[in-house]
């Protein structure tokens, strides 16, 4: 019995353990479920995404740009070219007699003065030939001197009937003779006096001289008229005054055809002349020949100005900016030269409608005045420019606007 009841006891103990032991692990799972419902939670909450849906639906600020109206002048209308100088006189220096080069008398790139010696040609040759005319000379006076005594006594003779007519004839042929061989004589004096004296070879013109192109020692051909092959022996050009020469489009020339109306078909005098990078115009030219004719190739005309240059400092062909006046005051709309952009072959700013849409304009630029850019068309006096900001003014976008103000350089153009 004690033994019946024991074993009763200990299938109750083993049939009770496995039933706590599966409450204990219900109870585990619930636990960790809600932990995880709350981490979940937590995460959708936190996360990125969340952060931006979030910041999606709060408005997003617009790009900040400064506007202004164009600046309204009364400014004349000039036309701007690029040009180039080139010489007045340029001179190729030749030997008007052949020799012996015996001297050079110059440094390379020198400035040369009218009349100055510059290159030597052995003279000796033509020297031998002066004293042979020289001689010849003597030999012929002496002739005449005879022929004017034979005549003489011919007359005398004929005078008192002890001589004929025809003996008198015969001493004035003698004594025509006679004198055309001195003609003759002094004419080949001047002819090797002439080759001797270009033995020596001056400067025709004052002007910067090239390099040298025969050395001493060299033999070079000459002659008078250039009906032979000739040497050459150096360049020499003019630079006081200089030409600057430059071509118009066709219509830069209607344009400036226009205004020359009003000057009753005379010439603009004055020219404004820039050099290199300088913004300043600091020379002036004067507008002295245009083309009678366009080329048919470029469509452009030919055009010049004088300009003085007593410094010596401008060179044939270095290049310049030439403006002229072509037009009368007028009002004229003036805007940042950085407010510009570049379209290809054509030129556009950028502008805020009165909703704050950015709308991008075409125009037609002209030259810098104190320091801003000239629209010549495309542009309202009322519209609103962005002058800065443009990084941020895509057309067509939104934006927000700041006014701003367009001030002139203050005579830098």
């Amino acid at each position: 019995m004690v033994t019946g009841t024991e074993l009763t006891s200990d299938e109750r103990a083993e049939s009770k353990g496995p039933r706590t032991n599966g409450r204990a692990s219900a109870k585990l799972w619930a636990v960790a479920g809600l932990a995880g419902i709350a981490l979940v939670g937590a995460w959708l909450k936190y996360s990125p995404g969340e952060s931006r849906s979030s910041a999606d639906t709060r408005p997003a600020a617009l790009p900040q740009v400064v506007v202004s109206k164009p600046l309204l002048q009364n400014l004349d209308t000039r036309l701007g070219f690029l040009g180039q100088f080139s010489a007045v006189s340029q001179v190729e220096l030749r030997a008007q007699v052949g020799g012996t080069l015996t001297g050079i008398f110059f440094k390379d790139g020198d400035i040369v003065r009218k009349g100055d010696l510059l290159f030597t040609i052995d003279p000796r040759p033509y020297e031998i030939t002066l004293a042979e005319a020289t001689a010849q000379l003597d030999v012929a006076s002496a002739r005449l001197e005879l022929a004017d005594r034979q005549l003489d006594r011919a007359k005398d003779l004929e005078q008192s009937n002890a001589g004929s007519v025809e003996n008198v004839d015969q001493r004035i042929s003698d004594q025509r003779a006679a004198r055309a061989a001195v003609e003759d004589a002094k004419a080949r004096i001047r002819d090797a006096q002439f080759d001797l004296d270009h033995c020596r070879i001056a400067a025709p013109l004052t002007g910067r001289i090239g390099t040298h192109l025969v050395s001493v020692g060299n033999l070079i051909a000459g002659s008078r008229t250039a009906t032979s092959p000739t040497t050459l022996l150096a360049t020499l050009v003019s630079l006081d005054p200089i030409y600057l020469d430059f071509d118009m489009r066709e219509t830069d020339y209607l344009t400036y055809t226009k205004y020359r109306e009003h000057l009753k078909g005379g010439h603009i005098q004055k020219v404004e002349v820039g050099l290199g990078d300088d913004k300043q115009y600091t020379r002036n030219g004067v507008f002295d020949f245009l083309d009678n004719v366009l080329d048919r190739s470029s469509g452009t005309i030919h055009a010049r100005a004088t300009v003085a240059n007593s410094n010596l400092v401008l060179t044939p062909g270095q290049f310049a900016r030439v403006r002229l006046v072509v037009a009368p005051p007028s009002p004229t709309l003036l805007v940042p030269d950085t407010a510009v952009l570049p379209d290809q072959s054509q030129h556009m700013v950028m502008t805020v409608s009165a909703d704050g849409t950015v709308a991008p304009k075409r125009v037609e630029v002209g030259e810098i005045r104190d320091g801003l850019r000239v629209i010549r068309s495309g542009l309202a006096p009322s519209d609103r420019v962005i002058v800065d900001g443009l990084l941020h003014a895509a057309p067509g976008t939104k934006v927000a606007t700041q006014d701003g103000t367009i001030r002139s350089a203050g005579g830098q153009d």
